[in-house]
C-alpha cells in the first residue's frame, strides 16, 4: 500500500499536496518497530530530489522516546533472564557487579549508541559507515546479534503460552508440580507447537506492520505488569516453608540472599565469570551493542536532552530488572532452597507455580494475568527483534517486505525447531568457557550476549575512543548546551576502562583467559 501510494506521489502531475499529506503520514506513523524500514522509504525520497532537513519521522517529545526505549527494553530480559542469572551467581554479589556496570558501562554505551544515531540519522547498517567508511562492517556485524537471539526467543514465548493455556483451562496445579517444567520442555510436540502458535502471531504482526493500537495496549500492559511484579514480590517476602527435617525457610530470609553480597571463596576467575554474565544481561536488556538503540537514536529530535533522557532509561530498566529478582530469588530460596538456585533459565517457570498455587483461591487469576502479560512482553520484545531482522534484510538486499518477511520467518522457524529438539532428540551438554554447562539455546544465548556484545563494544569504544574521538559524543549530548555533568567519566570510560574490560572479557568469554588466570 505504502510502495502503490509512493509511485502514484511520484507519477502526479501536482505533487505538493501528495507530498505534504505523506508527510504527514510520515510524521504520524508510529516508529517504534519499523524505524528501519520507514528510513528505507526516505532515504526513497531523498534519492528522488526532495531535500529534508530532518527526518519526516521522530519521537513526539522526550517522554516518548524515553517510553519507546524502555518498552523495548523491559521484557523478557529482565523478568526471566535477570532473575536466573542472579540466582546462579551469588544474588548479592552479581547484583552488586550489575548495578555498577549500569551506572558506568551502561551509561557510555547506552549514550553512545543513541548519539551515533541522533548525530548521523541512520540506522546502525549505515551509522558506522558514516562514522567511517572503513568501519562500516562494525553496522553488518551488529546484525547477528538479533539473528541469533531470533532463534530461541519465539521458543521461550511459546514455555510462556504453555503456561498461560495451563493455567486459562484448570487451575493449574500440575504446573506447579516437581518435575512439570523439565517434562514439558523435553516432549517431542508441545514445545514446537506452542512455538509456532508464538511465532506464527509474531510473523503475522511484522508482515501487517504495528498499529497504534498495540502501542496503546502496551502501555496499558506494561505498568499493568510492573503492578503485578510488585504484588506478588511483596507477597514472596511472607512466604516460609518447613521442610521434612524441620528447617524453615522464609521469605525474608531469600530477600537477603539476594541483597547481601557474599565474597566468600571468590577468585579472580569467578569474578571475571560472574562480570561477563552481568555484562551480558546489561547487553541484553538495555539493547546496546546490538544496533536497536542506535535506530531509536536516529530518531530522536535534536532538542531533546539525551542524557536526561538516557538516565530515565537505565533507572527504568534496572527498576523492573531489580523488582523481578526481589520477586523469583526469595521464590526460589523458600521452595527449592540454595540447590534450587542453579535451576538456570527455568526458574520462572519452576518457582513462580508453586507461588501461585500457595496463594490460594488468588493464585489462578494471578497466575492468568502474570502470564497473559508476561506473553505480551515476550510478544513484543520478540516483534521487535524479528522487525530487526526483516528491516535490515530490506536494507541489505533491497528485496521488499513481504519477500524478506517470509525469508525471516523461515530461519526463525527452522532454529526455533533445532532449538526445541535441542532439549530431546539434539540433546547434548557443553561446557561452555564461562563455566557453565549449557544445552542449545543455551549455546545461541552465550554466542549472542556473552561473545559477540563484548566485541562489538570493543570496537566501538575503540572507534569513538581513538578513531572519532570522544568529543564528537560528548559535542552532541551537548548540542543545545545541555550540562553533561559526566563528560569528564564518559572521556576516561571510552578511551580507556571500556576497552580494557571488553577485551578481557572476549577473553574470558572464549577461554583465553584461562592462559592468564
Amino acid at each position: 500500500m505504502i510502495c502503490k501510494a509512493i509511485r502514484n506521489f511520484l507519477r502526479a502531475k501536482f505533487p505538493v499536496k501528495k507530498f505534504l499529506r505523506f508527510a504527514l503520514y510520515l510524521f504520524s506513523y508510529r516508529i517504534e518497530l519499523l524505524a528501519v524500514g520507514r528510513q528505507r522509504l526516505i532515504n526513497m525520497y531523498w534519492k528522488r530530489g526532495f531535500k529534508m532537513k530532518e527526518k519526516g519521522s521522530s519521537f513526539s517529545g522526550s517522554i516518548g522516546f524515553v517510553l519507546a526505549a524502555a518498552g523495548s527494553a523491559v521484557g523478557v530480559g529482565n523478568i526471566w533472564r535477570f532473575p536466573y542469572l542472579c540466582a546462579k551467581d551469588g544474588g548479592g554479589l552479581f547484583l552488586l557487579i550489575y548495578l555498577v556496570l549500569v551506572l558506568t558501562f551502561g551509561f557510555v554505551l547506552l549514550t553512545t549508541d543513541v548519539a551515533i544515531g541522533r548525530k548521523t540519522k541512520k540506522n546502525a547498517l549505515r551509522a558506522f559507515e558514516a562514522l567511517d567508511p572503513k568501519w562500516k562492517f562494525l553496522g553488518r556485524l551488529t546484525f547477528l546479534v538479533p539473528a541469533l537471539i531470533m532463534t530461541y526467543y519465539s521458543v521461550i514465548g511459546g514455555w510462556i503460552a504453555k503456561y498461560f493455556f495451563i493455567y486459562l483451562v484448570s487451575d493449574g496445579t500440575e504446573a506447579a508440580a516437581d518435575g512439570y517444567f523439565t517434562s514439558f520442555i523435553t516432549s517431542d510436540v508441545a514445545p514446537i507447537v506452542f512455538m509456532l502458535i508464538f511465532l506464527a502471531l509474531t510473523a503475522w504482526i511484522v508482515f501487517r506492520g504495528v498499529e497504534k493500537g498495540i502501542e496503546k495496549f502496551s502501555s496499558i500492559i506494561m505498568p499493568g505488569l510492573i503492578l503485578l511484579i510488585v504484588v506478588i514480590a511483596i507477597f514472596c517476602l511472607t512466604l516460609s516453608h518447613t521442610d521434612a527435617d524441620g528447617t524453615v525457610r522464609t521469605g525474608m530470609q531469600g530477600l537477603f540472599i539476594y541483597l547481601k553480597p557474599d565474597f566468600h571463596g571468590l577468585t579472580v576467575k569467578r569474578f571475571l565469570e560472574i562480570l561477563l554474565d552481568a555484562m551480558s544481561q546489561l547487553f541484553f536488556s538495555l539493547s546496546v551493542s546490538m544496533g536497536i538503540m542506535i535506530t531509536y537514536g536516529s530518531y530522536v529530535k535534536n532538542e531533546i536532552d539525551l542524557n536526561k533522557a538516557t538516565n530515565q532509561i537505565e533507572l527504568f530498566d534496572t527498576g523492573v530488572a531489580f523488582l523481578a529478582g526481589m520477586m523469583i530469588i526469595p521464590a526460589v530460596f523458600v521452595f527449592l532452597g540454595n540447590d534450587g538456585m542453579a535451576s538456570g533459565p527455568s526458574l520462572i517457570f519452576i518457582s513462580l507455580p508453586k507461588v501461585f498455587n500457595s496463594m490460594g483461591v488468588f493464585g489462578r487469576p494471578a497466575a492468568i494475568a502474570f502470564f497473559l502479560m508476561m506473553g505480551f512482553a515476550a510478544l513484543t520484545s520478540c516483534v521487535s527483534v524479528m522487525e530487526t531482522l526483516v528491516a535490515n534484510c530490506m536494507e541489505l538486499y533491497h528485496k521488499p517486505r513481504k519477500s524478506m518477511c517470509g525469508a525471516v520467518g523461515i530461519y526463525s522457524l527452522i532454529t526455533a525447531v533445532l532449538i526445541c529438539l535441542g532439549y530431546n532428540k539434539l540433546y547434548f551438554e557443553l561446557k561452555l568457557p564461562n563455566g557453565s554447562i549449557a544445552q542449545l539455546l543455551d549455546v545461541m544465548d552465550y554466542l549472542s550476549n556473552s561473545f559477540l556484545m563484548p566485541f562489538i563494544s570493543l570496537l566501538t569504544s575503540i572507534l569513538i575512543g581513538w578513531v572519532i574521538g570522544p568529543d564528537w559524543i560528548i559535542g552532541e549530548v551537548e548540542r543545545n548546551g545541555e550540562s553533561f555533568r559526566r563528560a569528564g567519566l564518559y572521556r576516561f570510560m571510552i578511551r580507556y576502562v571500556v576497552p580494557v574490560v571488553m577485551l578481557v572479557l572476549f577473553l574470558v568469554s572464549t577461554g583465553f583467559a584461562d592462559l592468564i588466570f
